[in-house]
């Protein structure tokens, strides 16, 4: 695909939520025609068109993708928090869809994979990057593995995105939890991307491709400022007037590790971060002054 084509390009989104809505936002509509797929999908919005599908189902891919599509955005939510769950979501999605599009002879110009820094398992608070070791212990972390595997052997132009923890809009549990005296002061590194940040890291990764400019295969995605979660709870304690002796004493929780998440790469391929840190981020959401003015 190069920027000479006329039609506009068209952007299928399998398991489309709110970060697949966030994404189709960042598309222009003059330039990309996008699709989301749902099992229950909403009403269309001017920016997004749904289908329902289940993508379970063996069959599902081969009748989506009889309208062949130029992107295809794989940002599946597992129906429960299981093994089970998770190799349902990834691992039987990537293969259907690899299956399907090699029976269909389609060459996509990217295949792109919304992945997690679940993948790694360090508890040291080393620093983690795209070259980094990959050996979860916990149950999602290796079925993520499995399913970015299976996409990168596929042989189709392709890249995984791995996401720190997605904080935003609807996405608000930790500022609740300090709200309520619950969160708990961990010396562990806390890595996080406000979901502004998720949609414009994949819209600057779709215009990549349709540019015919050169991508990575893997990318980490995440803000600026790991930092302890104590560091954060305390923060947004000031910022709510919470008492901060109500929170539970230091823990490491071993399903999450304890690693600082770096974004070299990423920076280096243009994207700007709407917030580079933490506090940016908090601030937009509690409506505080440091919050980045254009961010949408």
């Amino acid at each position: 695909m190069n920027s000479e084509k006329l039609l506009p390009a068209s952007v299928l989104i399998l398991g489309c939520g709110d970060l697949g809505q966030r994404l189709a936002e960042r598309l222009p509509e003059d330039r990309y025609r996008v699709v989301g797929v749902r099992r229950s999908p909403p009403a269309d919005t001017p920016s997004l068109t749904y289908r329902q599908s289940d993508l379970s189902k063996p069959e599902a891919l081969h009748q989506l993708l009889a309208e062949p599509a130029d992107i295809i955005v794989i940002t599946m939510t597992p129906d429960e928090r299981s093994d089970a769950g998770y190799r349902r979501a990834y691992v039987d999605t990537c293969m259907q869809l690899v299956s399907a599009l090699k029976a269909q002879q389609q060459s996509p110009t990217l295949l792109l994979l919304v992945s997690s820094t679940g993948v790694y398992g360090q508890q040291d608070g080393s620093w983690v990057d795209e070259t980094s070791p990959t050996e979860p212990e916990s149950f999602n972390g290796q079925r993520l593995l499995e399913a970015e595997a299976i996409i990168r052997e596929g042989g189709f132009p392709h890249c995984i995105v791995r996401f720190s923890g997605i904080y935003g809009p609807g996405r608000t549990r930790l500022i609740e939890q300090v709200r309520q005296g619950r969160a708990v002061l961990s010396a562990a590194f806390t890595n996080r991307i406000h979901a502004y940040d998720c949609a414009g890291v994949l819209a600057h990764l779709i215009d990549k491709a349709c540019r015919g400019d050169e991508w990575e295969s893997l990318y980490l995605a995440t803000d600026s400022t790991p930092a302890p979660m104590a560091e954060v709870v305390n923060w947004l304690a000031m910022q709510l007037k919470v008492d901060r002796a109500v929170f539970a004493p230091d823990r490491i929780d071993s399903e999450r590790g304890n690693k600082r998440c770096a974004n070299q790469r990423l920076l280096n391929s243009g994207y700007r971060l709407l917030y580079p840190g933490y506090q940016q981020g908090y601030s937009a959401l509690l409506g505080l002054p440091d919050a980045a003015a254009d961010a949408h």
